[in-house]
């Protein structure tokens, strides 16, 4: 029998109706970091995905790196996430939260005046839109090695946060430059202790955050994204073949649900050489189940389903303008195209206001 879109999946402990997946996507319109009930109406009116996967939430006050980015740590962030559960499972939708640490990604402005922080002193290049303009980003402050922990632990209560909230996993946001990121790849960490150095000490602050949040959800409703070939402000590694491999090699006996990995986009073949495409270098490092994610259309993704390059493919901007696209896939209708000037504006305008056939 042949595969595609449109073959049920199961992803760990969750049954899906079909492949295609709503890819996680910052729209920063939260009300400061609160999500609100606009958030409940975009999230299910694209309910119709085998999968959501929520924008970067907050683990901590001090993770933050943008301007009305929601999180995870407070009261009532956890009811105002409630209210997007309840609304997609109505829908008769699946939803994971993406939890997610900025890093070195931030300023102080953003972070109650405190410095970013980071694995080593390494500033990011480009710059951030904050409450006090736009501002470069600074040397942010390198982590003691017993402030480590404390760490972890934010992403182990956002964990059990998230599983208060009702939604039915979570995906650990380990790509782009954030901070899990920062603490793999040698261009950002350059620490001499058993968190820096060897792939393996690199790789431990991953490993240890996943522990920790499958100790909450268990390892089949947990999922993690990465990006080898990304260089989102100018994370690099000195091999990245390496260093990937490693990782899903560590990751294949933990059973997770998923590993979401990024294609390069247009700016990273820009920028310098990467490593592409990503799926074929690595899918044979990591034998459990693989999100791929980056300008794939229809027809593409079903040729990486048919052929088992991937098991799923997500979508990130054909979601934006087309809350139905699953229903439009199916029925060849046409798609509608994303307005790029609203992607990150307030309100319900380029948000909730995309119609569905």
């Amino acid at each position: 029998m042949s595969i595609d879109l449109f073959s049920p999946f199961k992803l760990g402990a969750i049954h899906l109706p079909n492949r295609i997946v709503m890819a996680p996507m910052t729209r920063l319109r939260a009300l400061g970091s609160v999500p609100q009930p606009l958030m409940a109406t975009y999230y299910a009116q694209r309910a119709t995905a085998g999968l959501i996967v929520t924008e970067c939430t907050m683990v901590s006050p001090l993770s933050n790196g943008y301007i009305n980015c929601p999180g995870i740590y407070a009261p009532e962030q956890i009811a105002g996430w409630q209210q997007v559960t309840d609304a997609v499972h109505q829908a008769g939708g699946r939803i994971f939260l993406q939890l997610w640490h900025c890093g070195r990604l931030s300023h102080p402005a953003m972070l109650e005046g405190q410095q970013p922080i980071a694995p080593s002193a390494i500033a990011a290049t480009g710059e951030l839109h904050t409450p006090v303009g736009k501002v470069a980003m600074p040397i942010p402050r390198a982590l003691e090695t017993d402030e480590i922990p404390d760490i972890v632990e934010q992403f182990r209560i956002g964990a059990e946060n998230a599983k208060t909230a009702g939604f039915d996993g979570v995906e650990l946001h380990g790509a782009f430059g954030y901070l899990i990121d920062q603490f793999l790849q040698d261009g950002s960490n350059q620490r001499t202790d058993d968190y820096g150095g060897s792939v393996e000490n690199r790789a431990r602050f991953l490993l240890d955050v996943v522990a920790a949040v499958t100790s909450v959800w268990g390892a089949d409703r947990v999922g993690i994204k990465l990006s080898p070939s990304n260089t989102f402000h100018d994370i690099l590694d000195s091999n990245p073949k390496a260093t990937f491999s490693y990782v899903l090699q560590a990751l294949n006996p933990l059973g997770l649900a998923y590993v979401h990995l990024m294609e390069p986009n247009e700016m990273d073949l820009q920028t310098r050489d990467v490593l592409n495409p990503v799926l074929s270098l690595f899918r044979p490092d990591y034998l459990g189940t693989v999100i791929a994610n980056c300008n794939y259309t229809q027809a593409t993704a079903n040729a990486a389903v048919a052929q088992g390059e991937a098991d799923l493919v997500s979508f990130g901007k054909l979601f934006i303008s087309n809350p139905d696209l699953p229903k439009r896939f199916r029925t060849n209708a046409s798609l509608s195209d994303p307005d790029p000037s609203k992607f990150y504006s307030s309100g319900a305008e380029g948000y909730i206001d995309y119609p569905s056939l």
